[in-house]
């Protein structure tokens, strides 16, 4: 007997439900997480890795990429994107490791695809979501940021997060800065790569950030981006008010020293004879005295008499001679008669 229609349908789809389809035997698991990475001009796919616990082969990745505008997809290999991603061992693609100029276009609309492979055997394709790179990129902060201090102002320079066509899309630049320990304040948005902070306090101390935005000119779409690293500097001051500060402390230092120096000759003179006291050094005592003194008992005194020396007094001889006053006289006439007498003459012509 035939089975009716019906109950043989019942079990077709019975059998059906309980084998799985003879393709699906062989398949792979598919990659899982799939991120795309887009910092600036950096473009980057990642995934999850799948791992087989039967085989110990090495499991190889493949990714493909499509326009939004096209239906076909390319393998990510070095004669169309200049990166090899056909036979990946890691679990990214980095569609910008040899140069940040390349990857796709950047205003284009990018769809991805991964799938693992080992051997004969693959896995299904996964997805990512498709994106635009002006679009969803993360904008960093502005680069090699360096700072010129000036009278009252601080000169800052610094270059864009990444290049961009300025028929495409342009930066517009803003930096927020204040004083150490003071109110922050933001300046207009400008599109230059330097802009100078004006009407600041000179000597000193400011801190500073720099943010870039993208903008995108036909979609009138922005992107704002990152604050930079906080970098301070100090002001400076112009050659006439460092000349009117040198004279400044000069005149200080010497108002300061004079007051110093006649305060210390009022205080001399008011208190000469404290400070005379202060300064002059006491009698000292002779050692062998100051011994005596602490011990009277000692023979100090008949020491030091034994000590004297009688070679140390030196004496001298002194003789008077004296004479009766009519003999001096006797002898004062005596004399006058031998100055007076001729005969004790000098004689012209003599013998």
């Amino acid at each position: 007997m035939r089975p009716p229609p019906l109950l043989l349908l019942l079990l077709l789809s019975g059998c059906d439900a309980a084998a799985p389809p003879a393709d699906t035997l062989f398949q792979l698991p598919a990659p899982r997480n799939l991120k795309v990475h887009l910092y600036n001009a950096q473009q980057a796919l990642s995934w999850e890795p799948m791992s087989l616990n039967n085989d110990t082969r090495p499991v190889v990745y493949q990714v493909q990429y499509k326009y939004s505008t096209s239906s076909t997809w390319y393998d990510v290999n070095k004669k169309d994107s200049r990166v090899d991603c056909t036979n990946l061992t890691r679990t990214e693609c980095n569609f910008t490791a040899n140069s940040l100029l390349e990857g796709f276009p950047r205003h284009f609309n990018i769809s991805l695809r991964v799938r693992a492979k080992l051997g004969d055997l693959v896995s299904a394709w996964v997805k990512a979501p498709w994106f635009e790179h002006y679009r969803n990129a993360t904008i960093g902060p502005p680069e090699d940021i360096w700072v010129t201090p000036e009278d009252g102002s601080l000169i800052i320079r610094f270059s864009s997060p990444f290049d961009v066509p300025a028929s495409v899309a342009f930066f517009l630049y803003y930096v927020y800065y204040w004083e150490k320990a003071g109110i922050k304040q933001v300046t207009r948005p400008f599109r230059s790569n330097f802009i100078t902070l004006n009407d600041l306090k000179p000597l000193r101390v400011y801190c500073f950030q720099v943010k870039a935005e993208l903008f995108l000119a036909k979609e009138n779409i922005s992107r704002p981006g990152h604050l930079s690293n906080i970098s301070c500097s100090e002001t400076t001051v112009d050659a006439s008010t460092k000349l009117q500060q040198v004279i400044l402390i000069s005149m200080g230092t010497f108002l300061l020293l004079s007051v110093v120096v006649g305060a210390c000759l009022f205080l001399v003179l008011k208190y000469r004879g404290l400070v005379k006291y202060w300064f002059h050094s006491p009698p000292s005592i002779p050692s062998q005295i100051e011994e005596y003194l602490k011990d009277p008992a000692q023979p100090i005194l008949d020491a030091l008499d034994k000590d004297s020396s009688p070679k140390d007094d030196a004496w001298d001889s002194v003789s008077v001679v004296s004479f009766p006053e009519n003999k001096q006289e006797d002898i004062r006439q005596s004399t006058l008669n031998q100055s007076t007498d001729p005969s004790h003459q000098p004689v012209e012509g003599g013998p």
